[in-house]
């Protein structure tokens, strides 16, 4: 039976404000997923991140992480943030030292290692998310695809074993997205757990072992990559586009110019060997 790290029950989250942005949410995440959000902004995706990381407490609601109730008192909070790691959409607003390696090094050394434990895992870290290079160089001088990079590293330092990542690829070229994807993969390869949101639906499509699409507060499924994009009510109510491998290969069945043969295929790759 898969590990669960989270189960969320019944969430409902209200800022002072007096807005909603999560309405009786419930969620289970297992160990070792990839997992993608999708939703327009506005749809609860970042107000969910933070909560998973203990940020933001539930108005009603619970959460349980591994089987026990998260709770927000300093001790729990120190516990749950070493094992969870979250890397915010605009990267500025968690670099804050002088210079690289000084940025990355502030996690780990907060977490009561030796010395020679946190500079084996900040040199780790920089090596998976080649910044190795810059590390001398001040973060005000960093592109955004290099402080996206930079604030993934120090994050992958401090070893956490589930990753949020919100909208990692967003403002990014393709030259840095496809960077990003990269070291997504590998830090996936470690055993780890990725939940990201992201609005690029064909990377999603791709990439995730699931999917859960959010709208206002709530979500709207969360199963496997392939029959989500079937759901032609459920596209148009979250204004989702299907991704474009999906779709060709719709169309390509409908006029029998590809074998139907087992699962929908999820890469150009999968569709060039499907081709008759």
């Amino acid at each position: 039976m898969d590990e669960l790290f989270f189960k969320i029950d019944q969430l409902t989250h209200r800022y002072v404000d007096g807005t909603t942005a999560l309405k009786n949410l419930s969620l289970s995440v297992k160990k070792g997923k990839k997992i993608a959000l999708l939703g327009n902004n506005g749809a609860g995706k970042s107000t969910l991140f933070q909560h998973l990381n203990g940020i933001l407490q539930p108005t009603t609601g619970s959460i349980l992480f591994k089987g026990e109730q998260v709770q927000y008192n300093r001790k729990f909070l120190m516990t749950l943030r070493k094992q969870v790691g979250i890397v915010f959409q605009d990267p500025d607003s968690q670099l804050f030292s002088g210079n690289v390696r000084q940025d990355i090094s502030f996690g780990p050394m907060n977490l009561g290692w030796s010395q020679e434990k946190v500079h084996k895992q900040v040199e780790w870290a920089m090596e998976q998310t080649e910044v190795t290079a810059l590390q001398d160089r001040p973060i005000h001088f960093l592109s955004l695809g290099q402080k996206k990079r930079v604030a993934i590293a120090g994050v992958l330092a401090m070893n956490p074993e589930v990753f949020i990542l919100d909208e990692p690829s967003a403002g990014l070229d393709a030259y840095y997205s496809k960077q990003i994807m990269h070291i997504l993969r590998d830090i996936h390869q470690e055993d780890k757990t990725i939940i990201l949101s992201t609005h690029d639906v064909h990377f999603a499509y791709e990439w995730a072992d699931e999917i859960i699409v959010m709208s206002d507060g709530e979500i709207l499924y969360h199963g496997d990559p392939v029959t989500v994009f079937h759901n032609e009510a459920l596209l148009n109510q979250a204004h989702l586009e299907k991704p474009w491998v999906f779709e060709t290969a719709q169309q390509l069945l409908t006029k029998q110019l590809l074998r139907d043969e087992g699962p929908m295929p999820r890469s150009k790759e999968e569709l060039f060997q499907l081709l008759k």
